[in-house]
């Protein structure tokens, strides 16, 4: 009883980390929306440019929410996408072995009543939902890396041809 209690502790505890966790990134969301007035109103010459994003950090999340790895490959970061698929394939090979392993003993049992095969019941069962855990915080992350990368995707480090040396080029945004 008491260990069914701690682990419920620890599912509140972790499932409080992660809506945090959503929140705070929720809340660091930065909306940008274009300009739509005459450059000539606001006293701007006709040269004067404003930096336009080429990837769009939203559409990167929302197509990596959709399916994640698209919002890899809509960032042009293509190798990312199979890394992300073989993740997201290896958890769920390791869910599916631990929850076949947890009802196999599950069943031996309740057939045995046998202290052993209950140990190994909850032992398989912590493993899948630690596994259903990792799911959860990889999908995150690959939310998070989309962002990021489109984020980033103007953002370029080149020689500098006069002086030799490694130069960051940035370009910002102008609201």
């Amino acid at each position: 009883m008491t260990n069914l209690k701690e682990y419920l502790n620890y599912l509140k505890l972790s499932i409080k980390h992660i809506i945090s966790f959503v929140l705070f990134f929720l809340l660091m969301q930065n909306f940008n929306y274009a300009q739509q007035t005459d450059t000539a109103e606001q006293g701007k010459s006709k040269n004067d440019s404003v930096f336009v994003m080429t990837k769009s950090p939203m559409g990167a999340v929302l197509r990596s929410a959709i399916l994640p790895g698209w919002g890899q490959i809509y960032n042009e970061s293509y190798i990312k996408a199979p890394i992300i698929w073989g993740i997201f394939g290896g958890l769920a090979v390791a869910w599916i072995f631990n929850n076949n392993r947890y009802k196999d003993n599950r069943e031996l049992f309740i057939q045995t009543g046998t202290e052993r095969f209950r140990t190994l019941r909850r032992f398989y069962r912590d493993q899948r939902d630690q596994v259903t855990i990792y799911i959860g915080l990889t999908y995150l992350l690959n939310l998070v890396d989309a962002y990021v990368d489109a984020e980033l995707f103007d953002f370029s480090v080149e020689k500098n041809r006069v002086t030799d040396q490694t130069q960051l080029t940035v370009r910002i945004k102008l609201n």
